[in-house]
């Protein structure tokens, strides 16, 4: 799911693209309005933020040609602006949601999923309905979230990638470089860290004992196997 950011202060840019990055979406990054409505063209976003105060264009400018180009394409405003005023402009041009600075990782991800899940569709790799089962989990990818019992547990799309490749590779051993590649990308520079860590934080949240894991089992030197 490609995500294009549009944000002059380069910090909060660049921390925004690590954060979501994260996540497992790819980010283009713009510098002010000109850059953002170029990249938008070039690039087609799955979803686009924007900063409403930008140099060239503003983020009101910007929305206004992304809505003549197209209606559907979720928009999310970033601003330091709390006025109503500004807040029903935003929402009369057709944006989907707010982060207001200064704001928290966890708000801009629970923003972001809540509007990502409006725009998942084929073209972003994931077909609504198309939900899997592993152990007593029910994945239901469109939705970037999975369900036990009654229990909706929240998944980034970089969870869905490795949920779904270990169901697809079912009682076989996914390797560490199949996962990487599969999951972060060919480009990504390989660390083992980066990979037991994000496993241990999955497992946390999907598995009844992280210490006796039924969905992502570890074959030690080699990877991780999906055994159901």
């Amino acid at each position: 799911m490609k995500l294009l950011i549009a944000e002059d202060d380069l910090h909060i840019r660049q921390g925004l693209a690590t954060l979501l990055e994260s996540e497992g979406y790819e980010c283009i990054e713009a510098a002010d309005g000109d850059e953002a409505w170029k990249l938008y063209l070039q690039h087609e976003p799955t979803l686009v933020l924007l900063d409403i105060m930008m140099p060239k264009q503003d983020g009101y400018s910007v929305c206004r040609r992304i809505r003549q180009h197209n209606e559907q394409l979720p928009v999310i405003f970033i601003t330091a602006k709390s006025e109503e005023i500004d807040q029903v402009l935003g929402l009369e041009l057709g944006a989907d949601d707010y982060i207001k600075k200064p704001f928290g990782s966890r708000e801009v991800i629970a923003r972001i999923r809540a509007v990502a899940r409006r725009a998942l569709r084929p073209a972003a790799g994931i077909i609504e309905n198309d939900c899997f089962v592993m152990d007593d989990l029910q994945i239901r990818p469109s939705e970037l979230r999975a369900l036990r019992n009654n229990q909706v547990i929240e998944l980034s799309l970089r969870d869905l990638k490795i949920l779904r490749l270990l169901f697809e590779q079912r009682g076989k051993v996914v390797d560490r470089d199949a996962l990487f590649n599969h999951c972060w990308g060919r480009d990504y520079f390989a660390n083992s860290r980066t990979l037991d860590q994000h496993i241990s934080k999955l497992r946390k949240v999907i598995e009844l004992n992280p210490k006796t894991p039924r969905i992502i089992s570890t074959v030690h030197g080699i990877g991780y196997r999906f055994d159901n």
